[in-house]
This record gives structure tokens, sequence and C-alpha cells, in this order.
């Protein structure tokens, strides 16, 4: 009797020690992760950005969960790199200059509390500091896969300024866009971002004016996967 509760009672310790992993679910449901989203994207809307709220934090998570899943990698990676990818923008409720730093180290703060282990606070908050360019770099598939789904997320859904006489460059590409998908061929080892644009709102010479940095870096996230990453604008490869 006395040898069974022993065995009860480290069970129950060692049940206490290994506390169950944070999900995606738990992050989202988290009061303070949605209103710092909700915040950070009233901010961008106040000074002309494009969405960066809960639409656009669920779709870079859904997108870097899947680049990872359809590559095979660790499930736990994968559920890394939607974690990281439902956050990565949340340092814009401080200033949109330094976003990812701040991002990082309130990412840092609520994950702690949340219980999350320090390997996996570090491939998340490692993931978000270097999402942006141009000093971003893939230092993990976690990373990587977060750097894509980032700069994949082109579409005219994100367009906050309600009158096009005062859209900028960054709103007419994205209005123009009207469907963007990222393909992951794991066999082939290719990464292709396909996108179709209406050339009448913006030209596809304009969006490589202001894609053309982000572009670079995707190639550079591929590579650190071990794909190639490609460019497909209305049928035609790039």
């Amino acid at each position: 009797m006395e040898i069974e509760e022993k065995i009860e009672k480290t069970e129950k310790v060692e049940k206490a020690e290994k506390p169950d992993l944070l999900t995606l679910k738990d992050i989202r449901h988290d009061s303070r992760v949605r209103t710092y989203i909700t915040r950070a994207n009233e901010q961008m809307q106040a000074i002309g950005y494009t969405e960066h709220g809960h639409r656009h934090a669920g779709i870079v998570s859904t997108i870097a969960r899947s680049i990872l899943t359809n590559l095979g990698r660790e499930e736990r990676d994968a559920e890394l790199a939607a974690i990281a990818g439902y956050l990565h923008d949340m340092g814009c409720v401080v200033n949109r200059i330094g976003h990812v730093e701040a991002g990082a180290l309130i990412a840092y703060t609520i994950l702690t509390q949340m219980g999350m282990s320090a390997g996996e606070i570090a491939t998340v908050i490692g993931a978000i500091g270097n999402h942006e360019e141009p000093n971003g770099v893939p230092i993990s598939a976690v990373s990587a896969a977060v750097i894509i789904a980032d700069k994949s997320d082109v579409h005219f859904s994100r367009v906050q300024v309600s009158d096009p006489i005062k859209f900028d460059i960054h709103d007419r590409v994205n209005y123009a866009v009207q469907k963007s998908y990222l393909r992951v061929d794991a066999a082939t080892k290719s990464i292709i971002l396909e996108l179709t644009i209406d050339t009448q709102h913006a030209s596809v010479t304009e969006y490589f004016e202001i894609f053309v940095l982000r572009m670079v870096l995707c190639h550079r996230a591929a590579d650190f996967l071990g794909c190639k990453f490609h460019l497909n604008v209305n049928g035609v490869n790039l």
C-alpha cells in the first residue's frame, strides 16, 4: 500500500512539474493577447497602414503551421510557428518602429507567465524578432516559416483606408491583389507564392517596388528550409 501511495505521489509531482504544453488555442484565448492585437491594429489604421489585426495574425499563423506541416517537420515546431505567427505583429501596440523588438518582449512576458518553457519561448521570440526586413534573418525553421507566411499575406482585404483617393502605394498594391495563395510542394522542395493582380489598380512593377526586400527575405527563409522560393503573378513565373 505504501509503495502504491508513493508511486501515486510521484506521478502527481511529475505531472505538476511537466504542465501541458501551450497551444495556439491557449494563446488566442488570452485576454492580453487579444487586447494588444486589437489595439495594435487600431494604431496601424490610425497611421494609414494595412490591416495588422486578428485577421492577419490568424492567416500568418495558419500559413506558418502549414509550411512546416507540409514539409514534414516536427508537430511541435509547427505549433510554435503557429503561435509565433499569431503574435508576430503584437509589438505594433507600442509603435510600428521597433515593433519586432517590442513584440518579442511582450510575448516573452506573456508566455513566461503562461508557463511556456525557456527553450520554446526563445524559439518564439526569435521568430518574432526576425520576421521583418531588412534586418530579419531566418534563424530557425519556425522563424523561416513565419517570415514566408507574413510576406504571403498580400490581399485587397487588408486595405483599411476607405477612400481610394487616399491610397498610398501599399494600399494600391494590396487592393490590386485579388487572390493570394502559398503552395508548398515537399516533393520538389518548392514554395510558390501565387498572386492574381488586377493591373488596373496597381502594376506588377509597383508590387516589386515595395516588396522586393520582402521577396529576398522569403528566398532566404525558403533556403533555410531546404527549399526554393518562387513567385507566380497572373500565371507567370517570375
